[in-house]
């Protein structure tokens, strides 16, 4: 058989156009680098505007698979020039593209993660799978001299999009976006790149190396694809566990209500502890203890705690007594989540934050945020943000964290008596939000009635040696 292929096979293919072929756009021409803008460019408004036919036409135009293929070549041959000319090119132009679609996203008012920028952060084995497969193809199609199937391998080897998603992750500091994204990149560039060297091994190129360079070839290449296969078979094994419980859920929720009932809704969060459940169901009768129920029998199922919350709306002819109730504190509730959802967006945006920065404990009725720092914002203008959102929610708790800024210095008489007791305020306020130990600085002894000031709020403040006996310097403890 290698005889038979090696004559009948090897023989027919003309190596050196093949090779000129790949060369033609494995570098960094000009050309390359406009195309790598403007399919960058058409990827990332794709993904803003969750639109499949736009992200498609970027994979079509993007000329990342050039430098791949080249470097699945030279690796096959060995070339250690022509590999660092790939690596350079393919990793200039994923900076390019990455710098250029944060610009765009940071101009944009669109910066949500759509259903087409979550798609890509979260990859698995089937990614690497469709790589590999495609890579063969590519190859087979590059070697054999029939570059329309290139096309498809483009659109099937999503190479652009993870990049734009990258970017989208980098401008509004979502490392999680970020970080997933650049992992499916990295799977397909490795892969494809791997899986090309392998179908140019087969075809003959790179036949003068020895059989021990052969030999360590083979075991790199092997242990690269067992390296990313398991955590990507990882990453499938649970989201098919999740896909899993999203079903079963829904199953044992249906179960709980009449035929006629529906579910309308069903949200699961898995980065929940204990693991939350949300469902509305439309149903014509009420069902008592419906969530509790279903409660225990789906942490039977997945074998771990379960909090479960029901919504049951009612649906058909005729009301009684206990509906109507059911109907009134639904009702409420729903304004409580509108409530919660308005305030938690608007603490985001006054402390420069992304909304899930903002914690709610809507038992107590409680919100707190840890503000970012705002050009030429001092202490007192954080405090006065705070006021002014709480005014916005009455009935709740709100406290804003502010940076860590210079504390006032409080200028005091022989009692101890600050002279501005709204300085001292704003010293105690912003000592009380962010949890740092203040040193008073004051010259001689006998600072009790000031240290008291502190202590009584909860504070860890210490007197420590100072330079004015009318005036109170205070700073942020920084521990040695």
């Amino acid at each position: 058989m290698p005889r038979w292929w090696r004559s009948h096979v090897i023989r027919e293919i003309d190596h050196e156009s093949v090779v000129d072929r790949v060369r033609e756009d494995d570098g960094w021409t000009p050309r390359y680098a406009f195309m790598i803008l403007m399919s960058a460019g058409i990827a990332v408004l794709g993904l803003l505007l969750s639109s499949p036919a736009v992200v498609i036409g970027a994979m079509l135009i993007s000329p990342l698979m050039g430098p791949i293929v080249g470097l699945g070549f030279a690796l096959a041959t060995t070339d250690s020039q022509e590999i660092r000319r790939t690596l350079t090119t393919l990793a200039g132009g994923a900076a390019v593209a990455i710098l250029f679609t944060a610009f765009i996203v940071l101009l944009s008012p669109l910066q949500t993660v759509t259903s087409e920028i979550a798609a890509r952060t979260r990859p698995n084995l089937f990614d690497l799978m469709v790589a590999l497969f495609s890579a063969l193809a590519g190859a087979y199609a590059m070697i054999r001299g029939k570059a329309g199937t290139i096309v498809g391998v483009a659109i099937a080897t999503a190479l652009m999009p993870p990049l734009a998603t990258v970017g989208f992750g980098l401008a509004t500091l979502n490392g999680t976006v970020a970080g997933g994204a650049f992992l499916l990149f990295f799977t397909n560039f490795v892969t494809i790149a791997l899986a090309v060297g392998i179908m140019a091994r087969l075809y003959g190129f790179g036949r003068t190396l020895s059989p021990r360079q052969s030999w360590v070839q083979t075991s790199f290449i092997i242990v690269i694809f067992v390296t990313l296969a398991v955590p990507l078979g990882l990453s499938l094994q649970k989201i098919a566990w999740e896909a899993r419980a999203s079903r079963d859920a829904r199953d044992i929720i249906r179960r709980e209500f009449p035929d006629d009932a529906r579910i309308s809704q069903i949200d699961l969060d898995f980065d929940a502890q204990p693991l939350a459940v949300t469902a509305s169901v439309l149903t014509s009768r009420y069902e008592k203890n419906a969530s509790a129920r279903a409660s225990r029998i789906l942490t039977d199922v997945l074998g771990q705690p379960v909090v479960l919350d029901i919504e049951q709306i009612r649906v058909g002819e005729g009301t009684d007594t206990e509906t109507a109730q059911l109907l009134a504190t639904q009702n409420v509730r729903r304004e409580v989540q509108g409530q919660v959802a308005r305030m938690t967006e608007h603490l985001a945006l006054v402390a420069g934050v992304a909304m899930d920065a903002v914690t709610v404990d809507t038992g107590n009725k409680r919100a707190v945020v840890r503000a970012r720092p705002l050009p030429d914002a001092g202490l007192a203008s954080y405090r006065e943000l705070e006021q002014r959102a709480a005014a916005m929610t009455p009935g709740w708790t709100i406290e804003i964290a502010p940076p860590i800024l210079p504390l006032p210095v409080l200028a005091i008489d022989e009692e101890d008596v600050p002279g501005d007791p709204d300085q001292l305020a704003l010293a105690l306020w912003a000592a009380q939000r962010v949890g740092i130990a203040v040193d008073v600085a004051v010259r001689g002894t006998g600072h009790d009635a000031l240290l008291k000031r502190f202590t009584d709020r909860g504070i860890d403040a210490r007197i420590v040696t100072g330079a004015s006996a009318d005036r109170a310097v205070l700073r942020w403890r920084v521990e040695e």
